[in-house]
C-alpha cells in the first residue's frame, strides 16, 4: 500500500522562512514539499520547573523529506532550546551540502 501525504490547509507559524508545526509531543520544521530535508524534535519527557510543564529529553533527527523513514541524522538533548539550537545547525549544513 502505497503512503500518501495529507496537504494541511492554512498558515503555519513560519521562522526563518520556514514553517513550524507542532502536533502534541513533535515538532517539524522545513517545508516538506520544498526542501530535501527537515528537522523533527520530538519531546521525550517533561519535568516542573517553577510550576511548569517544560521538556527535559527531546530526541533530534534530520530526515529525508522524500523518505521518511530515511534518518539522516539524530541526537538528542536535555532541552528544547538545546535541540533546537542543534537542530537547526544540522539541518542548514544539510541543506546546503544538498545544494551544492
Amino acid at each position: 500500500m502505497a503512503e500518501t501525504r495529507k496537504k494541511v490547509e492554512g498558515e503555519y507559524l513560519q521562522y526563518q522562512g520556514k514553517p513550524l508545526v507542532r502536533e502534541e509531543n513533535t515538532i517539524i520544521y522545513g517545508d516538506l514539499n520544498n526542501d530535501p530535508y527537515v528537522l523533527v524534535l520530538e519531546i521525550m519527557s517533561y519535568k516542573e520547573e517553577a510550576g511548569e510543564k517544560v521538556p527535559s529529553k527531546v530526541l533530534i533527527q534530520i530526515l529525508d523529506s522524500k523518505d521518511p523513514n530515511n534518518i539522516v541524522q539524530s541526537g538528542q538533548k536535555d532541552s528544547l532550546h538545546d535541540a533546537f539550537t542543534l537542530g537547526l545547525t544540522w539541518l542548514d549544513l544539510k541543506l546546503k551540502k544538498s545544494a551544492m
